[in-house]
């Protein structure tokens, strides 16, 4: 019976955690791709051949659900796995400003977040686990950025 007594309080609990971190969820919603800039990664050929599919990309919807991603097929997902981390400049993008520095140390992975629109040390990722390994980085809580093919992607909150 003293089991009891706490199993009670103990999934209440649990529930209040669980109804927080959804409520919480900031990045559920309607997304509209509104920008697309060219990976600093990136080079002119690399540009050049992905220039179909960014055109096809700009002023598309994405539709981050708790249980879907509805958009694109690029970012479409029936079943993601969700992991909200913060990530420093270094990770952003699977990791690509990390890696410019370290094929060439004068690269600042911080300076180069900050000229494709991040500012400050750290950003809220929302890792999908979807097969494309599409994360999404917030610049803020109503824009956010992924990229994709060598280009970045920037994502506004609609209504």
């Amino acid at each position: 019976m003293a089991a009891l007594r706490y199993a009670l309080p103990l999934a209440l609990a649990m529930a209040t955690i669980e109804l927080a971190a959804a409520a919480d969820a900031f990045y559920l919603g309607t997304w509209k791709i509104v920008e697309a800039k060219p990976a600093p990664w990136g080079d002119t050929t690399a540009w050049k051949q992905s220039a179909a599919e960014t055109k096809s990309l700009l002023g598309r919807i994405v539709t981050i659900e708790q249980k879907s991603i509805r958009g694109p097929h690029q970012l479409a997902c029936g079943d993601p796995k969700y992991q909200l981390r913060d990530y420093g400049a270094d990770m952003l993008f699977q990791g690509m400003f990390g890696e410019m520095h370290a094929h060439d140390h004068a690269v600042d992975p911080v300076r180069v977040a900050e000229n494709v629109g991040f500012h400050g040390s750290s950003w809220e990722t929302l890792e999908t686990g979807c097969e494309g390994m599409n994360d999404f980085h917030f610049i803020d809580r109503t824009t956010a950025a992924f990229g994709l093919n060598n280009y970045i992607y920037i994502l506004k909150k609609q209504p």
